[in-house]
């Protein structure tokens, strides 16, 4: 089942891969940004890569069909609206709110990594709100974690897997808890890997190498935390450590990194260096 008519809410990252994952489906796509011209640069280049790995057509089939803006008024029509603006709850609930003024009909999904969907969905009318958790790059992850809010129709979870199969993605179904299932497990996991950096056991390669050739992780806990960014598994963990207790409290390091501007990838150093 695919959909005709996709918004995204924030052109980051996330929201330009999300944009991206359905545009390939043939879905006319909605952004709204505070800067259009950011997210049509990043979606323009993951189309293009697309097209050099096989996908049949042109870049212009897909682009024809995108629409960058900063009007959230221009998701009127939308069958689907998924949120993808940073992790604060105020600025997500406001971003709900927008959404079901703009387009009343459309089933709002946030890609929240760890908020609850159900306060979320407490803030519109509509009772067609899920959580729908892709993960970084969007292009190349197989996974995306439906997240059913207690408002959650059991018809509407079924039309989620099968907009997620439509993208080429496997669903995962979870219950409204802190972390869900991925980053629950994902920052726990981190959170040790940075301790263990911060009492001088080894170094980020070697625990790294430890989780990649002895568990078969793709990569590494650290690794992943640079390509996260350490500011976004900071709140993440400052969440989780607020609702499910201090196994989630962020080590000091962690917290020392973000304050000096080590985030990861993005600033160009955190674990490594690039």
């Amino acid at each position: 089942m695919t959909l005709s008519r996709v918004g995204v809410l924030g052109g980051g990252r996330m929201g330009a891969g999300i944009a991206h994952a359905f545009l390939m489906t043939g879905a006319a796509v909605t952004v709204v940004d505070i800067d259009p011209a950011g997210p049509l640069g990043r979606i323009t280049r993951d189309v293009e890569k697309s097209i050099e790995r096989g996908a049949s057509g042109s870049a212009s089939d897909y682009l024809d069909r995108l629409t960058c803006t900063t009007a959230v008024s221009d998701f009127a029509g939308c069958e689907l609206v998924v949120e993808a603006i940073p992790e604060d709850f105020s600025l997500k609930a406001k971003a709900f709110a927008d959404i079901a003024t703009a387009a009343p009909e459309a089933v709002i999904a946030s890609n929240t990594s760890s908020l609850s969907v159900t306060d979320l969905a407490s803030v519109v009318p509509s009772s067609q709100v899920i959580g729908l958790h892709f993960f970084n790059p969007v292009p190349a992850s197989k996974l995306v974690e439906i997240v059913v809010a207690e408002t959650t129709s059991s018809d509407l979870v079924e039309q989620a897997k099968k907009w997620v199969a439509a993208l080429g993605k496997t669903p995962i179904v979870v219950k409204d808890s802190p972390g869900f299932a991925s980053s629950r497990l994902g920052v726990v996991i981190a959170l040790e890997a940075i301790r263990m950096v911060e009492e001088g056991v080894a170094s980020p390669e070697d625990i790294d190498n430890a989780m990649v050739l002895g568990y078969k992780f793709p990569v590494g806990p650290l690794a992943l935390t640079d390509i996260v960014g350490l500011d976004v598994r900071l709140g993440i963990s400052e969440y989780l450590a607020s609702t499910l207790g201090e196994r989630f409290e962020p080590p000091a390091l962690m917290r020392e990194m973000v304050a000096r501007g080590e985030l990861g990838r993005k600033t160009g150093k955190g674990f490594y260096s690039y």
